[in-house]
């Protein structure tokens, strides 16, 4: 399908035919297509100094750091600026092993319901089927994966809360045993692999290990940032204070390339020290850093994080009545703007349509079918395997979800009539 245009919340076809977008495109546009203060921000920037050498100080530089201090965590005050969220992950690996290099540590703990990215180190740190292409010899050694905090699909075959948080237990154990671990990369609220939203006690559990056993302990936040859950980082609504954070996506409203490491500044020094590197040609390009200090304005502005808290749950009601109503509807999790709909052939068993082994074999999966249903209704949505990333720019509202939802009941029925 050709796209000839974006506003709002909606594409349009050359035929003219409009779209409505209910995934945000990648989960990135958070700010809807054609917000006009971003786009100025980035003119301005192109006809005043499109390009300089990293190696210059720059006024576009100093005043993205300074409205991004405003809104992470006091004392993760050192930022590296690259171009994409694996490149974001890439450097807080690098910083990771440079600064535990003095103790021989290298090893990073993963999970496997993830995605960190493409390149060597983020690709290595992803435990979903992409990474099964760059094996073995695109990967960095030493990653070792954790089991996932998925009620749904409890890899213990556990009940919360009688499970007593084994996923975190076993992250302790993990750290115990293997020996040599630098640090824990999780994204807060997992990303395409199913919006996993975790258990009360588990995120702080897994930075208390970290802490316990001097890990670095780096959130991601490419996808669950930049509002999506009603905060400005997902990891807020847990109380935690990551060492490193990663971000990218809806940094710049995903109308320029940028990816963001910040890191805590005792950390990004003593990685200086061993000699940490990661520059490169596009590093802090003027451009793209014009674009943020102008969607930070722009969140104030629409008051989007209220907005997203407020009209998140009308989005999980509605969500919640397809379940009612869809025996294919497995389960329903997410928050604020950012929810999965997984999808069951069988409800008592939770028996999935498709698996990863599915995906990696290219076999016509059942989401897939639903998500072209739903185009062909008018509805773009993000499948991945056997569920449905369901995201919409931060400023949809009310009646505009009820036409994604329209759309999405009209496609569960083609997964109702395949059930077991």
């Amino acid at each position: 399908m050709q796209i000839v245009d974006a506003e709002g919340v909606f594409l349009k076809e050359a035929s003219g035919r409009r779209i409505l977008d209910f995934s945000s495109q990648l989960m990135c546009s958070n700010l809807g297509h054609k917000n006009r203060a971003v786009i100025e921000a980035i003119a301005d920037q192109a006809a005043k100094m499109p390009f300089l050498s990293p190696a210059f100080a720059l006024e576009v530089r100093a005043k993205a750091a300074k409205s991004l201090s405003e809104i992470f965590p006091r004392g993760l005050d050192k930022m590296l600026f690259s171009t994409s969220g694996s490149e974001a992950n890439e450097a807080a690996l690098g910083i990771v092993r440079h600064f535990q290099r003095s103790r021989g540590a290298y090893k990073i703990i993963s999970r496997y319901a993830s995605y960190h990215g493409s390149t060597a180190g983020a690709i290595s740190c992803t435990g979903d089927p992409r990474r099964l292409g760059a094996e073995p010899a695109g990967k960095i050694p030493g990653v070792v994966f954790a089991p996932d905090c998925y009620c749904y699909r409890c890899p213990f075959s556990l009940s919360y809360p009688e499970c007593g948080v084994a996923c975190a237990e076993y992250v302790r154990y993990l750290v115990e045993n293997e020996g040599n671990v630098a640090g824990i990369i999780v994204e807060p609220i997992v990303g395409t692999n199913g919006v996993i939203v975790p258990v009360d006690e588990y995120l702080p559990r897994l930075k208390r290990v970290a802490e316990e056993f001097g890990l670095i302990f780096i959130a991601d936040e490419v996808m669950a940032g930049w509002g999506r859950t009603g905060t400005w980082f997902s990891f807020e609504h847990w109380g935690i204070t990551p060492d490193i954070i990663t971000t990218a996506k809806g940094s710049t409203g995903a109308y320029a390339p940028l990816g963001i490491t910040a890191v805590r500044r005792d950390v990004a020094e003593e990685a200086e020290k061993t000699g940490f590197t990661h520059g490169h040609t596009y590093e802090a390009h003027p451009i793209s850093l014009a674009a943020v200090p102008a969607v930070i304005s722009e969140f104030r502005r629409m008051d989007l994080l209220n907005h997203v808290r407020r009209i998140g749950g009308y989005m999980h009601r509605r969500l919640e009545e397809l379940k009612e109503s869809h025996p294919s509807v497995g389960d329903i999790r997410g928050m604020g703007l950012f929810w999965a709909l997984e999808l069951t052939r069988d409800r008592s068993k939770r028996l999935p349509f498709n698996t990863r082994a599915d995906k990696a074999r290219g076999l016509q999966l059942m989401a897939d079918r639903i998500a072209s249903e739903m185009y062909r209704l008018g509805v773009y949505q993000y499948a991945w395997i056997n569920h449905l990333v369901i995201a919409p720019p931060l400023i949809i509202t009310e009646s505009e979800i009820d036409i994604g939802i329209e759309a999405l009941d009209k496609a569960l029925r083609i997964s109702d009539q395949n059930m077991a």
